[in-house]
C-alpha cells in the first residue's frame, strides 16, 4: 500500500521532535497512533527510517534522505491547496441568473449550494419568471443565463439552449388506487376519471394537447398552480394527476402517501437545462454556474 500524505505528516514531525512523544503533543493525537504510522511507513518503504535510541529518536542516513522528500512533497501540496483557496477568494463579480416557476422548487436548490460554496464571492441575483419572460431578458442582456424547461423555447436562432435533463410524465395517484394495481397505465383507462391540472410553465399546454388527443377526455376536477396542491388533492382521492416525474414527492405535506405509476403511450417529456444569448461570451461566473449546472443536471 503506498504512503499517505498523514504518515508524511507524522514521519516529519518524530524527526523535528526527536521523539514519539514530542511529536504526538505537537500533532495532538495518541503516541500510537504515531507508532503505528511509522512503522506502516517502514514497512512501506522497505527501509529504517529512525534509530530507536536511549532517549528518543534519530533518522537514519536513508530516514534523513527521505526527510528532505517528504517536506517538499508536504510543501508542495500546501502550494497546490493555497493556489486554490487564493484562486476561489479572488473571484468575484456579478451573476444575473433566471429560472422558471417549476425549476426553482424542484432543481435549483441543490444547484445553488453547490455554487455558492464553490464561488462565494460571487454577487448573485435570481429572477424567478415565466418562460417567455425570461427568454426576453436573456436577449436584451438582462440575464447572463437561466435555468429553465428548454422544451417550450421559443426564440432558438438568439439563444443557446443546452438540454441536460429529460423526466417523462408519470399517473399520480392515492394509495390504494385500482389503477394502482398495473404497473403501467394505458391513456384510455383515464377516461372520464377527475384529473388535477398543474398550471405552471408549459405542463398546462402539454396537458391540455394530450386530452385533446384522448378519444374520451378526462374530467378536470381542479386547476391549480401549486404543485403541493395537487399532491394533497392527489393523496386525498380528489383526482388523478399527470405530471413530470422530476415532481414527484411519495407524500403529500399532511403525510398522505401518493402512489406513481407509469403512462404508455405517445407522452410529451419535460426537458430541462440552460440558456443564454446566442453570441454572447459568457462571464466567468456564468461559465462556472454552467458547468456547476452541467455537473447537477446530468447526474440526476
Amino acid at each position: 500500500m503506498a504512503f499517505t500524505l498523514r504518515q508524511l505528516q507524522f514521519f516529519v514531525a518524530v524527526a523535528e521532535q526527536g521523539s514519539i512523544s514530542g511529536a504526538a503533543r505537537a500533532l495532538s493525537i495518541s503516541q500510537s497512533s504515531v507508532t503505528e504510522s511509522i512503522q506502516a511507513l517502514e514497512d512501506d518503504l522497505g527501509v529504517r527510517l529512525f534509530d530507536r535510541l536511549a532517549r528518543g529518536l534519530q533518522p537514519t542516513h536513508r530516514g534523513n534522505l527521505f526527510l528532505r522528500h517528504a517536506r517538499q512533497i508536504l510543501a508542495d501540496v500546501s502550494t497546490a491547496r493555497q493556489a486554490f483557496r487564493d484562486e476561489a477568494e479572488q473571484e468575484g463579480g456579478r451573476l444575473a441568473l433566471g429560472v422558471t416557476t417549476l425549476v426553482a422548487g424542484y432543481v435549483l436548490s441543490d444547484m445553488l449550494s453547490r455554487y455558492r460554496r464553490a464561488h462565494p464571492r460571487v454577487e448573485l441575483s435570481v429572477t424567478e419568471d415565466s418562460g417567455e419572460y425570461l427568454e426576453h431578458l436573456l436577449i436584451g442582456g438582462e440575464l447572463d443565463v437561466a435555468v429553465m424547461l428548454t422544451s417550450s423555447i421559443r426564440d432558438r436562432m438568439a439563444l443557446h439552449v443546452e438540454t441536460l435533463m429529460v423526466s417523462p410524465y408519470r399517473l399520480w395517484l392515492p394509495l390504494g388506487h385500482p389503477l394502482g394495481q398495473a404497473e403501467s397505465i394505458a391513456l384510455d383507462q383515464l377516461s372520464g376519471a377527475p384529473l388535477i391540472q398543474l398550471m405552471v410553465d408549459e405542463i398546462e399546454g402539454s396537458m391540455r394537447a394530450l386530452m385533446a388527443a384522448m378519444r374520451v377526455r378526462p374530467r378536470i376536477a381542479f386547476r391549480t398552480r401549486s404543485v403541493e396542491a395537487v399532491r394533497s388533492l392527489v393523496a386525498t382521492g380528489a383526482g388523478l394527476a399527470i405530471l413530470p416525474g422530476m415532481v414527484y414527492r411519495p407524500w403529500s405535506l399532511e403525510g398522505d402517501r401518493i402512489d406513481i405509476r407509469d403512462v404508455s403511450g405517445d407522452l410529451p417529456t419535460v426537458q430541462v437545462g440552460v440558456v443564454w444569448r446566442r453570441g454572447a461570451p459568457l462571464s466567468p461566473p456564468a461559465r462556472n454556474f454552467v458547468k456547476a449546472a452541467q455537473a447537477g443536471l446530468t447526474g440526476r
